[in-house]
């Protein structure tokens, strides 16, 4: 059976990074994936490692050729590629554990042409979030299109790497890269996709963490009649595209935007202020509590595993963890007085009073209050007005038991479910 997705890695003396990136690859939750690590000529001893990647994993297939450039590589990949979607890599980069996941799921439940995400840019070991878009609704061609307008150069639009693709569009329309374009070659084949994609998703989620600069055109030595050119190249193409895609009249009224794209240097998102340091852009369990026994740590790795799945959507919707976790808290108890929810959600009165003037700020929660005839409290009741927020974390509560109950058969876990509603009974009936 052919896989969902074909992961494309160009591979051109990377030996010193290669077995991060097809770790990042190989160990990652999704695994209905081809790895095709394309070797372009390497004088290192990358090659050796493609094959020995090969020969202990069946889901990674090597191509071997002389040296061409990664357009034409990245080609003769695509020829191979089996999957209905496509996602590229660069062998000096490596993605997050839940990348390939998030950009497929994406896909599949809102039947989208291109998946893009964010990314994290990393500079030694600082490492910062880039993004563009923060719309998290399906887009047109036309809506996509001019969120690119505004700002043309930016790596988050041009790269190959923070999007998924179809297949079947690529191969239908017969999209390749160009082999003799060696500036803005990414973004070229992308405009073309676009020409032909009618739907378009963002994920606020960072999936990829981009390494360092590539070449550019001064440091290819080429000529600077010949880089004036290439530009210019670029920006017909460019310009003929924003001509498709709009109607006269709104191309007349953007035109100054469009010609910005000749000014504009390509940005790769440099490390921002906030930046914080790698290995804490993303929550982390420490070993210890990974290895302890007993039930204050079986309590906190559920919480991690809780937490590693409900980061994703915070990040998507532009929450804190905390924000999160007291959204999901408050969504499964529907309503409760403070000192209730204080106690769910595990946090001190003040903390949830912050927390939930936040979340009332930011428009993810609405909330009304009564006062209890027998005690005076006050009872807050909660409704949640963002549909793709709850979808988000109902998935969160799949995943989290899907994760927890994995390899049990559908017999044992409906003991597992008995035993468990028993186990609550009996602590409820030590408790009230």
């Amino acid at each position: 059976m052919d896989p969902s997705v074909s992961i494309i890695v160009p591979v051109y003396n990377a030996e010193g990074t290669l077995r991060r990136c097809v770790e990042s690859v190989l160990t990652q939750e999704f695994t209905d994936f081809e790895l095709i690590l394309a070797n372009d000529g390497s004088q290192d001893a990358s090659g050796a490692l493609c094959d020995q990647f090969a020969r202990s994993d069946s889901r990674v297939r090597v191509l071997h050729k002389p040296n061409s450039g990664v357009s034409d590589t990245r080609n003769q990949a695509m020829d191979l590629a089996r999957g209905r979607y496509l996602q590229f890599l660069d062998s000096d980069d490596w993605i997050a554990p839940d990348a390939t996941k998030l950009l497929f799921r994406a896909a599949e439940s809102h039947q989208c042409d291109m998946v893009i995400s964010d990314f994290y840019r990393v500079v030694g070991e600082r490492v910062s979030h880039k993004g563009d878009i923060e719309d998290n609704t399906v887009l047109t061609r036309e809506e996509y299109a001019a969120h690119m307008m505004e700002d043309p150069a930016d790596f988050y639009y041009g790269v190959l790497w923070n999007k998924l693709y179809r297949r079947d569009l690529i191969e239908q329309y017969h999209l390749r890269m160009d082999p003799a374009i060696s500036w803005c070659e990414d973004f070229m084949f992308n405009l073309e996709y676009i020409r032909h994609a009618e739907t378009f998703l963002a994920l606020q989620v960072p999936i990829y963490y981009y390494v360092k600069t590539k070449g550019s055109l001064a440091t290819q030595g080429l000529s600077i009649s010949k880089t004036i050119r290439m530009k210019l190249l670029v920006f017909e193409y460019y310009d003929r595209f924003y001509k498709t895609v709009l109607d006269e009249e709104e191309y007349e009224r953007s035109r100054l935007k469009v010609y910005r794209f000749l000014f504009d240097a390509a940005q790769d998102g440099a490390v921002l202020p906030g930046a914080t340091r790698l290995g804490e852009e993303r929550s982390r369990v420490p070993s210890s509590a990974l290895a302890g026994k007993g039930v204050f740590y079986d309590a906190l790795r559920e919480r991690k595993l809780l937490d590693h799945y409900l980061e994703p959507a915070a990040l998507k919707n532009g929450l804190s963890l905390p924000e999160a976790r007291l959204l999901l808290s408050l969504h499964q108890a529907g309503g409760g007085t403070r000192k209730e929810l204080a106690e769910l959600a595990g946090l001190t009165h003040r903390a949830l009073s912050v927390l939930l003037q936040r979340l009332l700020g930011k428009g993810m929660l609405l909330t009304t209050e009564k006062r209890l005839p027998d005690s005076g409290e006050r009872h807050l009741t909660f409704s949640f007005p963002s549909a793709p927020l709850l979808e988000d974390l109902e998935g969160v509560w799949q995943e989290f038991e899907t994760a927890r109950l994995t390899g049990f058969s559908p017999a044992e876990q409906a003991q597992y479910i008995q035993w468990t509603d028993k186990i609550q009974e009996n602590i409820r009936n030590v408790l009230q």
